[in-house]
């Protein structure tokens, strides 16, 4: 079985994306039968569903862990939901800031998390990460991201295939200048996705998909 867990390049002047340092750490790593396989995605809108696309036809993975930074959340955060759209407050690094603009034209409103989002927090907050589901990814590349792979889990399949995104926190190195956000440890980032894999990987198809209400 293989997993693909993707994080973003760094974006908005840093030099450094916690996303990414996290889900590299975890290549190769092996829980039970299934093989991790990170790749980093470009912070553009349209190339980076590109990009997953190509890692998702390479690898026919049965778990996708899309992971993005939240800079201000204390928390990790699985996301119930993506929606139909990329408004950017920000450019992306090519400099594209789509305003009110479908990610796909014709799609649904919106796609739920096929992800035990609501067990992973659990065994998370027992493992003594703090953790919360989220209801936002947002409207930029995360969310772009996170819409475009639920929209391929939909329309593309891959038998079996689960999907969904996570956020993490800024690294502490990065708030050493932003004074007063919060932050959490690459280890502890790291910890978490073993978790949550270890909990998505054992939920397996013992628990009904519901679009993440899952108890």
């Amino acid at each position: 079985m293989n997993v693909l867990l993707t994080g973003f390049e760094p974006f908005d002047r840093e030099t450094v994306n916690p996303s990414w340092e996290a889900v590299r750490a975890l290549d190769g790593w092996r829980q039970g039968g299934a093989v991790v396989h990170a790749r980093r995605i470009p912070c553009v809108f349209g190339v980076a569903l590109r990009a997953l696309d190509a890692a998702i036809d390479e690898l026919q993975p049965q778990l996708v862990l899309a992971v993005g930074q939240a800079g201000g959340r204390s928390e990790f955060t699985p996301e119930r939901v993506a929606i139909n759209v990329d408004d950017g407050r920000i450019g992306d690094n090519a400099g594209h800031q789509p305003i009110d603009q479908p990610v796909v034209a014709g799609a649904p409103a919106a796609y739920f998390s096929t992800l035990p989002i609501k067990a992973m927090v659990r065994d998370l907050r027992a493992a003594g990460i703090p953790a919360a589901v989220s209801n936002s990814a947002g409207t930029f590349v995360c969310n772009h991201l996170f819409f475009g792979l639920m929209h391929r889990a939909a329309t593309r399949p891959v038998p079996g295939m689960r999907a969904g995104f996570i956020h993490v926190p800024y690294l502490p190195e990065q708030v050493a200048r932003l004074p007063g956000q919060p932050s959490m440890a690459l280890a502890t980032v790291v910890a978490a996705l073993r978790v949550s894999i270890a909990t998505a990987l054992a939920v397996g198809e013992d628990i009904r998909e519901t679009g993440g209400q899952l108890h």
